[in-house]
């Protein structure tokens, strides 16, 4: 039974990625430097899992942005826009790459960077792929190649990672009308070819392909691209290709996937288990199914008795020879390392025994071939790790730190009303302008102003102890004041505070609510060198006191003008944290609407008659197939509607979205029932506004 990883965090366990791609932009150091950092990070990733015993390492994981991009570079997939840079001087590909991530400018060129969006239903953004019809593509970036070589180098033979073709041209967008980008596939597909004859050749037992539109809705015209696109590759090389799927089943995609001529398939079966059994029973006699056991989305500590059973499902059918156990998908979605958490008063000791990050899933996975090649169990004998992984799991399940029964009887007692405002849109918008009394356009901005590092190390300061609560609330006052006067100085007619005392949309609502964990070192990649530490929810969700009614208030105080109370919505607290998995994600949704909604109402009895409700990650949501989104957007707009329909007519209720496509939710976007909404527009070039222009 073979063990193998699909992928590894790469911004490094200090973030020491982040730092060098910050340096090398401001110019603080040069190219070389940037890439021993690269190298750093990887030999220490393979070393890691080298360690742990894992069989198939894979090496081309890493990227210095995004491996979406990383693949636009590999097939030449230029946009005529930044052609000019292709000539700027040595190490012209990696000016180029961050040029196309980040846009350029200089005195001659002004160059608008690629689009980014969400990839998948994560909170990893992607650059989005550009194409024209009758492009052609060429074989320009090596950086696979050299990744292998380095790793071989290392004396490690990696498992090459490649985002696959199909997958590729389904995540871009067309640039011109009149073709679909799946139509360029044949001019694609030589490049891959090249790609693996080059792997083979420098020996290469293995490539994980991954193609994670398998698991999508797909039309006659897409499942034939599949079968003809893996056709033509194994053609091309001896290789073993690993087929990677993940984010959901296989569905009706399942007897495309086994029609490939590939040596082995990927399948999810932490977000579909129930796949197992039907993909053992149809996979052809001569492919080998891999078991995505272990949770790659998440930070929960796997139970071992539930994945054994899983795999032991699978062996019944196909025996262990033809079975490999690896996480759900790549690693990159999780921090790297939870031995970096050592201080217990942001971690408590308790919660800490219930994760795993990274480093531990990959000694999970290792772990549970152990028990399966040895036939036991997690309860057999003293079988020191197993019977560790158990306790913690039922320690879990006992903890009463996880269940509060007050929060558990509060929404027992939610009702239909409370998901309803009390009059329609028409009457409230009378009421809101006679209270308000706006211009007819109005101007406002976002929320939040620039994060300085005086303000920064403010925060630090007050964090350590350094200052006191006084100090830090009259300098925090100060900045505020001066983002009021400047607002009023400028004309705009709806103000914000500035958000200086907060670290994060999420993370600062997390710490003042109840159920929430933090970590130190808890980082994950969001997109390019932006990372965050996700909230940990564990437990049920309550607000013990008021989170922003201090800071709103005050900034009231100092001007004429109203001022907008600003607040993270349920869903994106919930989608942008680790969240439980022991109850349905609708419930924690809800909870976190009901201290939400507790923060509204707080803010209107003290005289906020603006309130912005962010919701910015409510279609990243939508779960994988479209027949599901039904359910998941009934859920999500009920808690939008519980958190802010208690609060009278005049009360004028705004929301905020960015970095989504929302044109095929368009309906669920007006059944929040918002007053206002602002959409993020810049990055997408005003493509989202045809879905309100043409919304009836």
């Amino acid at each position: 039974m073979l063990t193998h990883n699909l992928g590894y965090p790469r911004i490094g366990g200090q973030r020491e990625l982040k730092r060098a791609c910050e340096q090398f932009w401001a110019g603080e150091i040069l190219l070389p430097e940037l890439l021993r950092t690269g190298r750093g990070i990887r030999r220490a990733n393979w070393s890691i899992q080298k360690d742990a015993g894992i069989q198939l390492i894979p090496s081309n994981d890493f990227s210095f942005y995004d491996h979406v991009l990383d693949t636009s570079l590999m097939v030449g997939n230029i946009p005529s826009r930044f052609k000019p840079l292709l000539d700027v001087e040595q190490g012209a590909l990696h000016y180029l790459y961050f040029a196309m991530a980040r846009g350029y400018q200089d005195s001659a060129l002004d160059i608008t960077a690629l689009e980014m969006t969400k990839w998948f239903d994560t909170n990893y953004h992607y650059l989005v792929p550009e194409f024209t019809a009758n492009q052609s593509f060429e074989f320009l970036s090596s950086k696979v190649i050299e990744e292998f070589i380095e790793a071989k180098n290392q004396g490690i033979i990696t498992k090459p990672v490649l985002l696959g073709p199909v997958s590729y041209l389904l995540l871009g967008k067309e640039k011109e009308p009149g073709f679909h980008r799946i139509e360029l596939l044949d001019t694609l597909l030589p490049v891959y070819q090249k790609v693996l004859n080059l792997l083979q050749n420098l020996g290469a037992d293995w490539v994980q392909i991954d193609e994670p539109c398998l698991v999508l809705n797909l039309d006659k015209k897409v499942k034939d691209a599949y079968l003809g696109a893996y056709e033509q590759l194994s053609l091309s090389s001896t290789v073993k290709i690993l087929l990677a799927t993940y984010f959901g089943g296989l569905e009706d995609n399942a007897h495309i996937a086994m029609s490939l001529p590939v040596a082995a398939i990927h399948i999810d079966a932490v977000r579909s288990p129930e796949q197992v059994l039907g993909i053992a029973n149809i996979i052809p006699g001569d492919m080998a199914l891999s078991l995505g056991i272990v949770d790659g989305r998440n930070i929960w500590k796997n139970n071992f008795n539930k994945s054994l059973c899983l795999i032991d499902t699978a062996m019944k059918v196909l025996g262990d020879d033809r079975l490999m156990i690896a996480p759900s998908c790549s690693l990159l979605h999780v921090p790297c390392d939870l031995d970096l958490e050592v201080d217990e008063t942001i971690l408590r000791a308790e919660v800490k025994t219930w994760m795993a990050f990274a480093k531990q899933k990959i000694l999970e996975i290792v772990e549970l071939a152990r028990l399966r090649e040895a036939k036991l169990g997690p309860f057999d004998g003293d079988y020191g790790n197993a019977f560790k992984n158990q306790r913690d799991i039922l320690s879990r399940q006992q903890s009463t730190l996880v269940h509060n029964r007050e929060v558990q009887k509060r929404l027992e007692s939610v009702s239909r009303k409370d998901y309803k405002r009390e009059a329609m849109h028409e009457v409230r918008k009378i009421a809101q302008q006679r209270v308000l009394n706006l211009p007819f356009y109005p101007t406002t901005t976002i929320g939040s102003f620039p994060q300085t590092r005086q303000v920064r190390e403010l925060r630090s300061k007050y964090r350590k102890g350094l200052i006191s609560i006084e100090c830090y609330k009259h300098s925090l006052q100060g900045e505020i004041q001066k983002t009021i006067r400047w607002q009023e100085d400028v004309g705009i007619d709806v103000l914000v505070h500035g958000e200086f005392e907060r670290n994060d949309m999420v993370e600062y609502f997390g710490e003042l609510l109840n159920g929430f964990a933090f970590t130190q070192n808890g980082w994950v990649q969001s997109y390019g060198t932006r990372c965050v530490k996700p909230p940990v929810i564990y437990g049920d969700v309550s607000r013990p006191t008021p989170m922003t009614v201090e800071w709103t208030a005050y900034a009231q105080s100092l001007t004429s003008k109203p001022v907008k109370g600003m607040l993270t919505g349920p869903v994106t607290i919930l989608q942008w944290s680790f969240v439980r998995d022991d109850q349905p994600r609708s419930v924690t949704a809800t909870q976190i609407a009901l201290a939400i909604r507790d923060e509204v109402l707080d803010l209107e009895r003290v005289g906020i008659n603006i309130i912005q409700v962010d919701e910015p990650a409510i279609r990243e949501g939508l779960p994988i197939r479209t027949e599901d989104w039904a359910a998941y957007l009934g859920w999500a707009v009920k808690a939008f509607r519980l958190s802010v329909s208690g609060v009278q007519h005049q009360t004028q209720i705004h929301t905020h979205m960015c970095y989504s496509e929302f044109n095929d939710i368009i309906e669920a976007i007006a059944a929040m029932d918002a007053d206002v909404i602002t959409i993020e527009t810049s990055r997408s070039q005003m493509e989202l506004l045809d879905a309100f222009a043409h919304f009836k």
